[in-house]
């Protein structure tokens, strides 16, 4: 099992290292937006510095570097008759670490804020829509990506107590993985500085 494990792990984060955002604006001929706007390569970047289309072919894609590797792993070990979401929770841990900091693009990623959304979602669709319901609101009434993925994250682990209390802790590990590195932001927000999404939200 461990093995298994270790070999999902290290798939998982090769699936993460996989950068939509770098990869689709290269292929569009947009600024690498590592280099552009607020320098993050994630969806809310490439809207900044695009349009909603190609920031929303970036979110989908980030999405699916969480979800594949979670819900493929899901799977194989219920196949195997096994339940450890403590493994799922680590699968999911290292798709994201695959975004913040990807072996193909010299370790320079994103936030992985859409990849942990992608990585919770085989707990269920209503997660799903509650997650996203609260970043779109908090987005919408504050302007800040950042504060809305910092929300969103830190209520997931209650969410997820509500409707399935198995997968607690593999929440709690993404959840502070994420508000760990969205620190800059955290700091960036008490002084004020924060950058504002874009109008184009709206």
């Amino acid at each position: 099992m461990l093995l298994l494990t270790l070999a999902l792990i290290i798939a998982a984060y090769l699936i993460g290292s996989i950068s939509s955002a770098i990869l689709i604006c290269k292929l569009l001929g947009l600024p690498d937006p590592r280099t552009t706007g607020s320098r993050n390569p994630g969806a809310t970047n490439v809207l900044r510095i695009s349009n909603k289309l190609t920031a929303a072919s970036v979110l989908f894609f980030d999405i699916l570097k969480g979800t594949i590797p979670v819900w493929g792993a899901y799977f194989l070990y219920s196949h195997l008759g096994e339940k450890e979401p403590l493994y799922l929770g680590a699968i999911g841990v290292f798709a994201c670490l695959g975004h913040m900091y990807p072996i193909f693009f010299n370790f320079q990623g994103g936030k992985a804020v859409a990849t942990a959304l992608g990585a919770l979602l085989p707990i269920g669709l209503d997660l799903g829509a509650l997650l996203i319901i609260t970043w779109v609101g908090v987005a919408k009434l504050t302007k800040y990506s950042s504060l809305a993925a910092i929300v969103t994250v830190s209520i997931a682990p209650l969410y997820v107590l509500l409707l399935k209390p198995l997968y607690v802790y593999p929440t709690l590990m993404l959840s502070g993985l994420i508000i760990f590195r969205h620190k800059d932001n955290i700091i960036r927000l008490l002084k004020g500085t924060e950058s504002k999404i874009s109008t184009k939200i709206n």
